[in-house]
């Protein structure tokens, strides 16, 4: 059977799973079987049973629950209201106001978990609920939240970097200190869409009724100290050496607990349901994540990743067309696989280009990071979307919608990449240049 035609027919069936409210975990498995059926003969139900048992027995993952408790501690005390509180002063008269904190929180939060999806669901906790309460555009939150959530993979310690690195063979120290720059160029973007869309639509951001003089906000400021320390706690036993990305994540989480007890916000009732909602939101995330390694998988044997690969490689393209082009492909992908997948699997066809090409590998993985960073907001398998739609109970096209403006920034911010790609490669070339 014609993989091209495959690929359309299983995109359809898992466009028409997802429209009649079949959970996404189990549209995914669905669709992985229909392909694992046309394009082999291996026992479908072997392969599900190995991949599910697969990813659940990876050491890695082990990090993603703990940063969820974290972040669901600071959810259910006031240390989360606290960090507003703190921040309103500051950005009370900026264009958006408050809808920054999105930006801003995914930022820094980034810079802990290394993972789109843990720094999704946790700055989500936190911010959400005061949006909502404080009346802010419903649209604009989730849009800015569900993209920004993908900060996770550029800003260092990122979990895709290493993929890349390791799939490259390039020093994965020089594309975390390369990620720094483009990282913040987006949320530069980003921050400045908000600002815009504050004055375009004035009537859309609640008032601000903050009158406080430069003393007061800073004396204000003192209630993100907890949250400020928790941070430099868990960033610092990492790039101390002090801890792995596990082993931070449970720093953080009893970070949080004990700043909590400290500041009078913990209870054994905010205490259970912390831990309870925790272990709901890790295990939706796990099913729809060992769903979507079995698809990727099935994919894999369709051979489609591989064959769109193959496809632009035989184009003769100029390096900056090849480069657009190559973006084209990444996303469309990005439609169907989790940003680890997409790299795994097209990294060994693309790589030999990328040499031919004369294109830095360095920059080539930041260029490549912010690519994928699309795919985790790319319906129909978008894996912050699906986040969202948990944390909301919202439909993904609705996120999506939210999500399209931020989309096109990461798509001028490819752009800038490849118009100045001093932005990716000043800081590796400073820093190893000593």
């Amino acid at each position: 059977m014609d993989p091209v035609t495959v690929g359309i027919a299983l995109a359809i069936i898992l466009l028409i799973a997802l429209a009649i409210g079949i959970w996404v975990a189990l549209a995914l498995l669905i669709v992985g079987g229909v392909a694992m059926l046309a394009f082999t003969n291996t026992p479908v139900g072997l392969i599900m049973a190995g991949k599910l048992a697969e990813m659940h027995s990876s050491f890695a993952l082990t990090a993603l629950p703990l940063f969820i408790w974290m972040g669901e501690i600071l959810f259910r005390t006031k240390l989360s209201a606290n960090m507003f509180s703190g921040l309103a002063p500051w950005l009370g008269r900026l264009p958006g106001r408050l809808v920054h904190t999105n930006v801003l929180g995914c930022g820094i939060f980034a810079a802990v978990s290394g993972s789109s999806t843990a720094t999704c669901v946790t700055i989500g906790r936190m911010s959400l609920p005061e949006l909502k309460r404080r009346g802010y555009d419903e649209l604009l939150t989730i849009g800015s939240l569900t993209s920004s959530g993908a900060l996770g993979l550029m800003i260092p310690p990122s979990i895709i970097m290493i993929v890349y690195g390791v799939a490259a063979d390039v020093s994965i120290a020089r594309l975390f200190i390369a990620g720094v720059l483009p990282g913040l160029l987006m949320m530069g973007l980003f921050m400045g869409y908000i600002m815009a869309h504050g004055l375009i639509w004035p009537e859309r951001t609640p008032p601000s009724d903050i009158r406080m003089n430069f003393v007061e906000k800073v004396r204000n400021s003192g209630q993100l100290i907890p949250v400020v320390l928790l941070i430099v706690g868990v960033i610092g036993s990492i790039y101390g050496g002090v801890a792995t990305a596990t082993e931070a994540a449970a720093v953080g989480v009893v970070g949080a607990l004990v700043l909590a007890a400290v500041t009078g916000t913990l209870s054994m009732r905010s205490f259970k349901e912390s831990l309870l909602a925790a272990t709901k939101t890790n295990c939706m995330i796990c099913f729809i994540l060992a769903a979507s390694t079995f698809l990727s998988t099935a994919m894999g044997f369709t051979g489609i990743p591989r064959l769109l690969a193959e496809g632009v490689g035989t184009m003769g393209l100029s390096p900056t067309a090849l480069l657009i082009a190559k973006m084209l492909l990444f996303i469309a992908l990005g439609c169907f696989l989790d940003g680890i997948s997409v790299i795994v699997l097209t990294t060994s066809v693309i790589m030999p280009l990328v040499s031919a090409a004369g294109i830095d590998q360095i920059w080539f993985g930041i260029y490549l990071v912010v690519v994928v960073e699309m795919s985790v907001i790319t319906p129909p398998v978008g894996f912050n979307l699906f986040v969202m739609q948990g944390l909301t109970g919202r439909d993904i096209f609705y996120i999506a919608r939210g999500a399209l403006p931020f989309f096109l920034l990461m798509v001028v911010t490819v752009l800038l990449l490849i118009a100045f790609p001093e932005i990716a490669t000043f800081l590796p070339a400073q820093m190893y240049s000593r």
